[in-house]
């Protein structure tokens, strides 16, 4: 999830021509390891996703502000799928988890956060088993199917997490508690984590026909693709300004699950 808001960086080398040359070279090795191959750029185009402002970090890419995609995802040959174009509708992905006639899933809060995110985790997890599904949610402090860590130093993400496959969740969010902070814990954190662990179980951004809608900008519709933007019954085709799922997120803000949440959760879980 992005938080929405512009920050700036100007990084300003000075000196003998030495440390110009230095700085010139650093710079260059900046650009090499994030840059992303035309192949790359081309299978995120493929699944479905905006290339606009994609990373090439740890572990894959990171694309739409806070999804990961992995070696793995980038690779899959997922069902050729008509989005539908709309405004503000609830989706899901093709990949979800499998829960049968029910099944807990088991989140992990790394002690490399501080104990604030403890207390966020303890209230997402409330708001998604208060919601009655086949799917449930536990904390551990061992092991644990979904780990929440920190994230790598100097992200520009609040925290990103990735997409079910083979029937489990994806397995890490990653955390920017610098950006973040530790203040309003069972509400803006909460909110923050309970979003990530969406994706974790298969949901896609709400706001995904129009990515300005909740993160400002240029107008973002992505039309047809092959990757799982799959409408959930029940959900508007109106924007929804208070989703749990949209993009990006004011500073403070709290997003408990609305009426249109529910229904998508209870949909597919």
């Amino acid at each position: 999830m992005k938080i929405n808001k512009i920050l700036s960086a100007v990084a300003i080398c000075a000196g003998s021509v030495v440390a110009l040359s230095s700085c010139s070279k650093e710079a260059e090795k900046v650009t090499a390891k994030n840059e992303i191959s035309a192949d790359a750029i081309s299978k995120i185009q493929q699944l479905g996703f905006t290339t606009k402002d994609a990373q090439k970090v740890e572990g894959g890419y990171l694309v739409e502000g806070d999804i990961m995609l992995t070696e793995e995802s980038l690779n899959s040959k997922p069902d050729y799928k008509l989005m539908r174009v709309a405004e503000g509708e609830q989706y899901r992905t093709n990949n979800l988890v499998s829960v049968g006639s029910g099944r807990t899933v088991t989140i992990r809060v790394s002690t490399n956060l501080p104990s604030a995110y403890v207390t966020a985790t303890d209230e997402l997890i409330r708001r998604y088993n208060a919601q009655g599904l086949l799917i449930r949610f536990s904390r551990v402090t061992s092991g644990g199917n979904i780990v929440l860590s920190a994230a790598p130093s100097g992200s520009g993400y609040l925290a990103s997490a990735g997409f079910p496959s083979g029937g489990n969740p994806y397995g890490q969010v990653l955390v920017n508690a610098g950006a973040i902070g530790t203040a309003n814990a069972s509400t803006y954190i909460a909110t923050i984590l309970a979003h990530e662990v969406g994706h974790c179980i298969g949901f896609r951004h709400t706001d995904y026909q129009n990515r300005a809608y909740s993160c400002g900008g240029a107008y973002t519709n992505e039309g047809a693709s092959t990757v799982g933007a799959v409408h959930i019954p029940g959900t508007p085709t109106t924007a929804d300004p208070n989703s749990w799922m949209l993009a990006c997120i004011g500073s403070g803000a709290n997003r408990p699950f609305n009426t249109n949440d529910v229904t998508a959760l209870r949909y597919v879980y």
